[in-house]
């Protein structure tokens, strides 16, 4: 039948409207929120006690009851429509009404929620109410119980709704949202198997959950279309036709072979955008495809071996004057530094992070460990099934990220039981993500799929053992060492327990120091070093955090950047070490400190990190000191250097004597001038009242070059639509730091004042929000918010002695309607593809090679001797305290000349065995084991080809801690101290060879 051209344009239009009117639309529900008796309008996320970002310490902030509010009205094509309400999460109760009516309720503080608002929704204006509750003691309403996670020490306390807000509108036939405890639905599940990663494919798959609330079955075609990040289609294909009937809920699968991919990696953040069409409504999940193992001791990313080197990072990520509630794109900013920092995983500790970190990590090719919730207790009762749910909810909500390798069912060892529990929740929701789930410890139970300590050096042959969060020392910025500017002795600060802090109160030099001296001791055990070796570790914490600290701050400084995200040498330290996956390390060399000593001065010591074989120290054109023998495999360290030339350059060369790297300090000249930068939404500043500018300041000389020994204070004046929010610096109870006092200063004598550590006053402001601050080392850093009104913001900076510094920044506007924005905050933000796609190449070539053990006898115990070999880090052998007992024979598979006796003592980290080494009959060393965090090496050199090699104790042991600073916040997960006697103890024994 032939139908006219208006006719046909007609019903082309008819059917579109169709569409249209049942389509899915999401919006941005930030905007326009009252908190608690204010009539201002804020916009989320948004803390309300924000102002105590790193002001108090984190036992010091506010808990209450803080009401959220907000008039809102939906589009006029919503009418006959569903509506949802999502929340990122709230901390830590929030109880949501529309328009009087009792919504539901979230308690756990951590997770994302949402609610059906179908049945109160009105046309034209709606309220919204959130009551939200932080109290430290929150106890959930049907059962009275607390929740383990809502801890002081580690989880800073920030309230309200300090998270996205999103609402969605779908027709009667919708593809459900993630949101398992309030919705009880599953959402989208994306994932690839069948991976060919030199031919580039895998088989895509997509499973969609389908809720048809409708009271009429409804038949829909459920399609797939696999986009590039540009918008390009890669490929199209069907999961069939499909009949739904009236209130009814079904999974939808479809799958396809691709070619042609790109895979998700380490610093190469590669996502698509799978959008899965049912009907009209469709979905657009952003994810990536990448291939995983856990195996052999080791971990595998797309095939490539890849030891851990990252950060355990606590899950508030958060900034001064803001906390946790930050643009997204200041998220990406934060994890690429840490990727720059040469960091590949970020364990989140204690809870799950929000989503924003989450996707973020996704587009900046971080890795990351994902826990549910936690403290450092193995958990019972209503606190277990808490977790349980909230690891669920977590797996449900975040499985479609690339970035999640890991889940974390424990931060401390939690029962066999309990972990085939958690298992069974990951085989049921994510049964095909490629992430391995396990927790703390769990070193010899074969339920976890991987385990490691958290501040010891494990190895296995079996599941991965990672440290989960080494290397406890802390240090502030502003202190370079003790012989500069401000002339901080090195661990000065209060105590702790009871004990000196030398720890804890570090100075910048010996920060960095101490960093490579501790990733040594996983590095020498990296894959490669036998058939067991260590998958890595993260170092506490990346970035200054406002949680329990041990330093003479009221808040932790243990990380590589400060609160700010300013660099510590301590960054440029990893940078050195971690440029690599395991052995394949690109040259570098970085000099730790500044160079702007008087001209003659002797510097007691100068430290270079690098990675060559050696490294010469050059002035004016000569050579003035050259080393060949660092400390912990990267650490030269130059004393008694003097100041001859105002350029020092570190030069480092290869084993044939070729240069690879260098780097060089130069000393800045005499106070100009100010420089400010901005730090900014790649997109563009959004006048949106949440977006923030970073604004560096620095004094400078006339070429430019920072000025590392000025601490003056600078003074801002704001003009425009924007919210002065500040920075941080340390408080200096011991006088006004000013460059003028660094020039009149010479030693640690001449400082003004005292050091008044105990003046809580001072300690709890930090200069955060003060629009007078100083600078540190002769940088630091302000934030601005915009409000949401567009224009232009000047800020000026003034500073005694120089020229005032003036900078103008533009805020773009953004479209709110009735409440309502398209605009989301990640839009816009692209993949980080710095690294490039994971290397075809071996990561490491093996060094060394195991020669088994056959058997063992001993002088005494003889028959648990076989503990001392058994692969297992929770038993071991100990002889009998006497000396002619304290000895033990291993017999090996095969007859050979060994290089290497690898141990882990009993009381590692206490007790050091004088002990003799025999091949067969003869003696090949004698001498101390030395104490460390896991595993001695014992170079046998000139060792005679043998088959039996007996290890006596020559003596009594001796007993001192040698990591007496180094402890956890709950000192019962501690190495026990073992007491010096005549028994030899022995953990685990490996005999090492070198592979021809």
């Amino acid at each position: 039948m032939y139908m006219s051209k208006s006719r046909m344009f007609t019903m082309a239009a008819a059917l579109l409207m169709a569409a249209t009117a049942t389509a899915r639309e999401t919006y941005n529900f930030n905007a326009g929120w009252m908190m608690g008796d204010s009539r201002t309008k804020v916009t989320l996320p948004r803390a309300w006690n924000e102002d105590e970002a790193f002001r108090v310490s984190v036992y010091q902030m506010s808990d209450s009851v803080v009401w959220y509010r907000k008039d809102f009205s939906l589009p006029a094509d919503a009418a006959g429509k569903r509506v949802f309400i999502e929340f990122e999460g709230a901390r830590q109760a929030a109880e949501v009404w529309l328009n009087g009516h009792r919504v539901g309720l979230s308690e756990n503080g951590v997770m994302a929620f949402g609610f059906d608002l179908t049945p109160y929704i009105r046309k034209g204006k709606n309220r919204i109410e959130v009551r939200t509750d932080n109290s430290w003691d929150y106890r959930e309403q049907a059962t009275g119980s607390t929740f383990q996670w809502n801890a002081k020490s580690f989880n800073a306390n920030y309230g309200g709704l300090t998270r996205n807000v999103r609402l969605h509108i779908v027709g009667d036939v919708y593809q459900t949202l993630p949101l398992y405890s309030s919705l009880g639905t599953t959402g989208t599940y994306v994932y690839a198997t069948q991976y060919d990663i030199p031919g580039r494919e895998a088989t895509v798959s997509a499973a969609t959950e389908v809720r048809n609330d409708g009271s009429t079955p409804a038949t829909v075609d459920y399609t797939v279309i696999v986009e590039e990040m540009d918008g390009s289609e890669l490929a199209r294909f069907s999961g069939g036709r499909h009949t739904l009937g009236p209130h009814s809920t079904r999974t939808l699968v479809a799958s396809q072979r691709l070619s042609g991919l790109h895979f998700w990696s380490w610093g190469y953040g590669y996502l698509y955008r799978v959008k899965t069409i049912v009907g009209t409504d469709t979905v657009a999940t952003t994810t990536g495809f990448r291939k995983t193992e856990f195996a052999r001791g080791m971990i595998m990313l797309n095939d490539r071996v890849m030891q851990v080197h990252g950060y355990a990072q606590r899950s508030t990520n958060e900034w001064p004057g803001v906390g946790s509630a930050v643009p997204a794109w200041l998220s990406d900013y934060s994890n690429s530094l840490l990727v720059e920092s040469g960091g590949n995983m970020v364990r989140w500790m204690h809870v799950t992070p929000w989503r924003q970190d989450v996707e973020s990590c996704d587009r900046v090719g971080l890795p990351q460990a994902l826990p549910a919730g936690d403290a450092e207790k193995t958990p019972s009762g209503r606190w277990w099934e808490q977790r349980m749910e909230l690891m669920r909810d977590a797996i449900i909500y975040n499985r479609n990220s690339p970035s999640v390798m890991f889940y974390e069912c424990g931060n401390r060892r939690i029962t066999a039981e309990q972990m085939a529990l958690m298992k069974a929740l990951r085989n049921e929701y994510d049964p095909y993500g490629g992430r391995a789930i396990g927790s703390r410890e769990m070193l010899d139970q074969p339920e976890a799929e991987y385990g490691g300590e958290m501040l010891y050096v494990n190895r296995s042959d079996t599941k991965p053992m990672w440290s989960m969060e080494y290397c406890r020392d802390e240090g502030h910025r502003l202190y370079w060492n003790s012989w500069s500017y401000p002339f901080h002795k090195e661990g000065d600060g209060p105590l702790h327990r009871g004990h000196p802090a030398r720890e804890y109160n570090r100075n910048a030099d010996e920060f960095a120091a101490e960093m490579v001296r501790r990733w040594y001791d996983y590095w020498r055990e990296r894959p490669g070093q036998g058939t067991k070796s260590n998958a890595g570790g993260v170092k506490i914490v990346f970035s200054d955090t406002q949680t329990h600290g041990r330093s003479a701050d009221n808040y932790r400084v243990s990380g590589v950047v400060d609160a700010m995200r300013i660099p510590k040498d301590a960054f440029y330290a990893h940078q050195v070490m971690w440029d690599c996956w395991v052995d394949d390390l690109k040259p570098r060399t970085h000099i730790v400190g500044h160079w702007n000593y008087g001209s003659g001065q002797e510097v007691p010591t100068v430290y270079v990190v690098s990675n060559a074989a050696r490294v010469d120290l050059v002035q004016g054109g000569k050579v003035v000191a050259s080393a060949d023998a660092p400390e912990s495999r990267f650490l030269f360290t130059f004393k008694g250097v003097r100041h001859t030339a105002d350029t020092l350059t570190a030069m480092g060369y290869d084993a044939d004597g070729r240069e690879v790297s260098r780097h060089s300090l130069v000393k800045a000249g005499a106070p100009a001038r100010l420089r400010l930068t901005p730090i900014v939404n790649p997109t563009g500043w959004k006048a949106d009242g949440a977006d923030v500018a970073l604004v560096q300041v620095e004094v400078v000389d006339e070429a430019g070059r920072r000025c590392p020994l000025d601490n003056r204070t600078v003074s801002f004046r704001v003009k425009g639509p924007a919210e002065w929010r500040g920075g941080i610096a340390m408080n200096k109870p011991f006088g006004t730091v000013t460059n003028q006092l660094a020039l009149n200063t010479k030693t640690i004598d001449d400082q003004v004042g005292s050091r008044a550590w105990g003046d809580k006053s001072l300690l709890g402001l930090n200069h955060v929000l003060a629009d007078t601050l100083p600078v540190e080392c002769g940088v630091n850093r302000v934030m601005l918010r915009s409000l949401p009104k567009s224009g232009r913001v000047r800020l000026v900076a003034r500073a005694e002695g120089l020229p005032e510094a003036v900078i103008e920044l533009e805020t773009q506007a953004v479209g709110v309607v009735g409440g309502l924005s398209r605009q989301m905050p990640s839009d816009g933000l692209m993949p980080v593809l710095t690294r490039g796609e994971t290397p075809a190449t071996p990561s490491f070539v093996p060094s060394l090679r195991e020669v088994a053990v056959m058997s063992a006898k001993a002088g005494s115990n003889s028959a648990d001797a076989r503990l001392s070999f058994d692969r297992n880090e929770n038993s071991s052998w100990s002889s009998k305290a006497h000396a002619d007992s304290a000895w033990i024979s291993y017999r090996l598979v095969e007859q050979a000349a060994i290089d290497q006796l690898c141990m882990k003592m009993k009381g590692f980290r206490t007790t050091s065995y004088p002990i003799a080494v025999y091949a067969g009959d003869s003696l090949v060393w004698r001498g101390v084991t030395p104490k460390g965090l896991g595993y001695v090496h014992i170079r046998l050199r000139n060792c005679p080809p043998a088959q039996t090699y007996t290890i006596r104790l020559t003596g009594m042991s001796e007993a001192k801690d040698a990591f007496a600073g180094v402890t956890e916040l709950d000192s019962s997960n501690d190495e026990k101290t073992v007491r010096g006697s005549r028994s030899l103890k022995i953990i685990e024994a490996e005999f090492l060879k070198k592979i021809e």
